[in-house]
């Protein structure tokens, strides 16, 4: 539920949401440890500068902490895996944790029905959808079986290697969601550790392009609109820096847990 792609690769695995948590757990802590390593380096001068604290927006009591939203989130979190195993799609979960935060904003005041229509951001979600529908069209008329013959068959270590190299250098070329539909009918049948391994290459590989990721899309957006976004430079010299490495190391991450959990 964390990233678009997710819920397309979840959908298509046909595995439960305690499932699908515990074989990707693995990889997303080894990513997150990568990233940290590097950005620990990366970042040395900025993090040793120091930084100034900032305001408890949004918080809930004197300690800072926003406790009504994290335990909305925590309830929401278990009506995935409820909802997962009663057979009812998740996005009714998701959309009942949106609902509560949304209404406790305009009880408290802190935004306005207009305010909240805006932050649905529906032109964007129009965009996803008309983009979903063009990649469907290209796909079912030659893409797909183009790509056909380059996506590896199998879990072997070598071959989710491969799934996860092609959908992250597609991902950068044509964007991380129509990458993932064109891909994950590709790798279905080899079964729920290719599209794994599709994900992890949508997910991570994008962060080599500005244009590879809606989510980088969007927090590009919101960046330049408070006059703080990265130069493409530094953006693209910190993407080769985590993501060559991110991938290799998820993917091994994935085979490990396909392994020991089997998948």
């Amino acid at each position: 539920m964390s990233n678009l792609t997710n819920l397309l690769a979840f959908s298509a695995s046909g595995l439960a949401f305690a499932r699908f948590a515990g074989l990707m757990a693995l990889p997303w802590l080894a990513v997150i440890g990568t990233e940290y390593v590097v950005f620990r380096w990366f970042f040395a001068t900025d993090l040793d500068a120091g930084a100034r604290p900032a305001p408890d927006a949004g918080a809930d009591d004197a300690t800072g902490v926003p406790v009504f939203t994290l335990t909305v989130v925590a309830v929401t979190l278990a009506g995935f895996v409820i909802t997962s195993a009663a057979g009812v799609n998740p996005a009714w979960a998701a959309l009942g944790g949106a609902v509560i935060l949304g209404a406790r904003a305009l009880a408290q005041r802190r935004s306005s029905v207009a305010g909240l229509a805006l932050a649905a951001d529906v032109p964007f979600l129009a965009f996803v959808l008309c983009l979903g529908i063009v990649v469907q069209a290209v796909t079912n008329n030659g893409l797909g079986s183009a790509l056909r013959p380059v996506v590896p068959t199998g879990t072997s270590l070598l071959a989710l290697l491969g799934t996860a190299a092609l959908a992250a250098a597609l991902a950068n070329v044509i964007n991380n969601l129509p990458a993932v539909l064109v891909l994950l009918p590709l790798a279905a049948p080899a079964g729920a550790g290719a599209i794994l391994a599709v994900l992890i290459g949508v997910n991570i590989g994008p962060n080599l392009t500005y244009t590879g990721s809606l989510a980088t899309m969007l927090w590009r957006r919101v960046l330049h609109t408070s006059g703080s976004g990265p130069s493409l430079w530094e953006f693209t010299r910190l993407g080769l820096c985590t993501v060559p490495a991110g991938v290799v190391i998820a993917v091994l991450a994935l085979w490990a847990a396909l392994h020991g959990l089997g998948g």
